[in-house]
């Protein structure tokens, strides 16, 4: 990708009404484009680090057996009204609006209703069991405040996941497995350090669900944590769960989180809502046990810059970068040649490149690498050339080097 030919620029300023860290550089590296409060498009750079994180993401729920599908944004009233959730009183986020007809539809704030009447419709004997489905999918909550730029979106991308098991202990093994699989995302994505399975409020469904909760002083969530234990608790259980757990308030540490994931276990209170059911090996009717997996994946990328950004923009853990290396090129017909031509070989061996092509000064180069955050700098100038050499800086230690052509390549590699 050459910089020339990109339709977005990077900016020294972001819009006066952005409050949030992440947006504010998201928005002035040029990777996201602000259309109102809570509302963002992405740009060919966001996207890039949307679909890495979304890459990410995916191998590992194939990998626990999850199958990929996408439903409709808009959603039947019908549907919901089955559980009581079309409510306003119970849910406070629809957007809703009405067809041609006069028929009632909301725009999907979550999906577990429609996912569950649709796969009804195929799963009828316990020898379908277990199937475990999931999605990303943009998601429209009519948030009441939306301050925290793409952490907390009116609409944002999400992954959510729903098992149908036979019983209890097929529902727990999958749901153990799927803490697992999380784990893995989170430290694939830069964040496993800091990132902590925390017991929370399971609502009307179980007493306790788990959220995946990351240390971020942007975030709006208290938990309570012992890292010798691994325990973590949100602060809105933590009286119930600290008698649960057998640990005392005194060893917790109280810090500040951004809440990346979730997991609940619906039992088979929604399929009993829903009529959900299948045949066990008796022959008998039985009530399919449900669980729902999310990770917010425009949120996660939000909580990478939160975490990672210094005084120079953003820094991108190599995993999600929208690309590997930033290469600048300085100087005469010589230093375009030889920068065209380490931009095509890099490019042929798989390694993404974002190429300073500009007519511009070498300061203005250096400084956008460095907000935009991309991993490793590298730079091609006739000094350089000179000496047979080109320069390679680490973007999140600063780190500069000078490499002979093989040593960059096999560095990159």
């Amino acid at each position: 990708m050459r910089i020339s030919q990109l339709f977005t620029r990077t900016s020294k300023t972001a819009p006066a009404d952005e409050v949030a860290k992440n947006a504010q550089l998201l928005i002035r590296a040029g990777f996201v484009y602000k259309v109102m409060a809570g509302v963002y498009a992405y740009t060919p750079l966001g996207l890039r680090v949307l679909e890495n994180i979304k890459q990410i993401v995916r191998e590992e729920m194939n990998a626990i057996g999850g199958q990929e599908l996408i439903m409709s944004s808009l959603q039947a009233k019908e549907t919901w009204a089955k559980t009581g959730r079309w409510d306003d009183e119970v849910v406070d986020v629809w957007f809703k609006s009405k067809l041609k007809d006069d028929t009632e539809v909301g725009f999907g704030w979550s999906h577990e209703e429609t996912i569950i009447e649709m796969v009804q419709q195929y799963l009828k004997s316990y020898k379908d069991l277990p199937i475990n489905v999931y999605q990303f999918q943009t998601k429209m909550r009519n948030e009441l405040r939306a301050k925290s730029g793409i952490m907390r979106g009116r609409e944002f991308v999400m992954k959510d996941m729903y098992s149908c098991s036979i019983d209890a202990e097929q529902h727990e093994a999958f749901y153990a497995a799927t803490i697992e699989a999380y784990n893995r995302i989170f430290e694939r994505l830069g964040l496993g350090e800091d990132t902590y399975v925390t017991f929370a409020s399971g609502g009307a469904f179980t007493k306790f669900s788990h959220e995946f909760q990351t240390i971020c002083d942007a975030g709006e969530d208290v938990i309570y944590l012992h890292r010798g234990k691994n325990i973590a608790v949100n602060e809105e259980v933590l009286e119930e769960a600290l008698e649960e757990l057998g640990v005392s308030r005194d060893e917790m540490e109280k810090v500040k989180t951004a809440e990346v994931g979730n997991i609940f276990n619906f039992g088979t209170q929604k399929s009993e809502e829903m009529g959900f059911t299948f045949t066990n090996a008796e022959g008998k009717e039985q009530f399919v046990h449900l669980g729902s997996y999310g990770i917010g994946i425009t949120r996660v990328m939000g909580v990478i810059v939160e975490k990672f950004a210094d005084d120079k923009g953003i820094v991108w853990p190599e995993g999600v970068a929208p690309a590997k290396v930033y290469l600048v090129r300085i100087g005469s017909d010589d230093a375009i040649t030889h920068a065209d031509a380490l931009y095509d070989e890099l490019t042929a061996k798989g390694i993404e490149v974002i190429y300073d092509d500009r007519d511009e000064r070498p300061g203005v180069k250096f400084a956008d690498a460095e907000l935009m955050g991309i991993p490793y700098r590298v730079t091609v100038s006739d000094r350089l050339i000179a000496d047979a050499s080109y320069e390679l800086t680490v973007r999140n230690s600063g780190e500069t080097v000078l490499l002979t052509h093989d040593e960059l390549l096999a560095k990159l590699s």
